[in-house]
């Protein structure tokens, strides 16, 4: 049997490939939408991706099953029998058996993070027939940690989930061997768990040992209670609520995407004009420096789709201002995997091109935490504190307005307008994010915290928690 793992930084995601060398045939599971690693990848080993299925209808990113199924020689597509998918597939029941030469699956029904949820336990028919070696356990169990059971509904709905998930753990996955590698789909840099830790992988036997909801929680009752303490638990970007939908619909394939054009100021003032957003993915200090005016900044980097994906309507038509031109394919797949369409171009010859023709530009003053203690002590801005629940619980500064990234595009009306808005998160990213978020939707002045509150409590200046 030939394994490897796929890791991309910026979703927290990690993908599969499966192999079996004797028959040439291989299993791709939860695969993300760019394919062509899982091709060049199998085509290395001599393998066809016969196989391609994913655990559950996700969240956070656009499955690549349409894509492989659009392909020139298809797999045949599995997927859960407890979920209402349209796409054609092989239904899979809990404790179905699947076997591909050497490579044996069992099919093991994991609720808790949705109903419909399936993990894989795969055995090496070739080293031990009986004995699994691994656990492609999706959302059901994470390093450290279990995914979340909130995304689909209300309290409610989460309390059934949990309550799902406390059946989950105790029958099929705490008497798993110790031995059994796990490997999650939702991994270091996920939302979907609130302390997921920054391995790859794990065993049975470690979470056992180390996992608090699995080795401090036995009683249900307490077991939910754990589960359900989303106060510690990330913010729900925006976008999340677009990708389940059409995930469990089946994602329509892109084929090739086209290279997005060079554009020139003028043809990007004129795209502007049309209806086009900004998306500018320098840094902070950067953009605060100068930018087009209205243009939302998203730094490109490890959380460029996470904020992208918050600060981005749904219909976006983007154009990009780049740090570099070979940055162009990397944002451009960071937006096509959550669900947007190619963008319409990007300004060639970045902002030098830009004020080189003489346009309006805006700026964004960058203050230091020593700049907002005068600010705070004169009561002459207003401080928006946009980090995350369990990062403002731990320590804030006194007087400061919560909300959090992802809860901003639809509370931009609860921000005073009286006096001028301070952003701060705990680097200065993700305020940049929010401010040019208010510049544009509100016209209101703002600054930019640099440094954040990691800045703020290292300085020695008080906090509240």
């Amino acid at each position: 049997m030939w394994f490897q793992q796929f890791y991309l930084e910026s979703l927290g995601h990690a993908s599969y490939l499966v192999g079996d060398e004797r028959t040439g045939q291989a299993l791709v599971f939860d695969p993300r939408r760019d394919v062509g690693g899982y091709h060049e990848a199998a085509r290395r080993r001599g393998l066809r991706i016969a196989y391609a299925c994913d655990s559950h209808g996700h969240n956070d990113y656009l499955s690549g099953l349409g894509e492989l199924a659009g392909s020139a020689n298809p797999p045949q597509l599995w997927g859960s029998a407890q979920g209402e998918l349209g796409y054609a597939h092989r239904a899979l029941a809990d404790g179905e058996q699947i076997e591909f030469g050497d490579v044996g699956i069992e099919v093991l029904h994991t609720p808790g993070h949705t109903p419909e949820h399936i993990s894989l336990l795969v055995y090496d028919r070739a080293t031990s027939a009986d004995t699994p070696v691994l656990l492609l356990s999706g959302g059901a169990l994470l390093v450290g940690d279990l995914a979340r059971p909130d995304l689909l509904g209300g309290e409610e709905q989460a309390r059934r989930h949990a309550e799902q998930f406390c059946d989950t753990i105790q029958r099929t996955l705490l008497p798993l061997p110790d031995h059994v590698e796990v490997f999650p789909t939702h991994v270091a840099g996920s939302l979907c768990g609130g302390n997921i830790g920054s391995r790859l992988s794990t065993t049975v036997g470690y979470e056992k040992q180390t996992n608090p909801t699995l080795a401090e929680v036995v009683e249900r009752d307490e077991f939910v209670r754990e589960c359900l303490r989303l106060d510690n638990l990330p913010a729900v970007p925006p976008y999340w609520r677009r990708m389940r939908e059409r995930n469990l619909r089946g994602v329509e394939p892109l084929g090739a995407p086209a290279e997005p054009p060079a554009l020139r100021p003028d043809d990007v003032a004129v795209a502007v004009e049309d209806g086009a957003l900004v998306l500018d993915t320098r840094s902070p200090e950067a953009f605060g420096a100068s930018h087009l005016p209205g243009a939302v900044n998203v730094g490109l980097g490890s959380s460029f789709a996470t904020w992208a994906g918050t600060a981005l309507p749904a219909d976006a038509d983007v154009v990009l201002v780049l740090d570099r031109d070979a940055d162009l394919w990397e944002a451009t797949w960071q937006l096509l995997r959550i669900g947007y369409r190619e963008p319409r171009g990007w300004l060639a010859g970045g902002m030098t091109a830009w004020r080189t023709s003489a346009r309006a530009i805006e700026s964004i003053p960058q203050i230091t935490v020593h700049e907002l203690r005068e600010e705070l002590e004169r009561d002459s801005v207003t401080l928006l504190d946009v980090r995350q629940p369990s990062e403002w619980a731990s320590g804030h500064a006194e007087g400061a307005m919560f909300i959090t990234g992802a809860e901003l595009p639809d509370r931009l009306g609860e921000v005073p307008a009286e006096k001028p808005v301070a952003v701060a998160c705990g680097s200065g990213y993700r305020s940049s994010v929010a401010a040019s978020l208010l510049a544009r939707e509100r016209g209101q002045r703002v600054l930019n915290v640099a440094g954040g509150m990691t800045a703020w409590q290292r300085a020695g200046y008080p906090t509240a928690a």
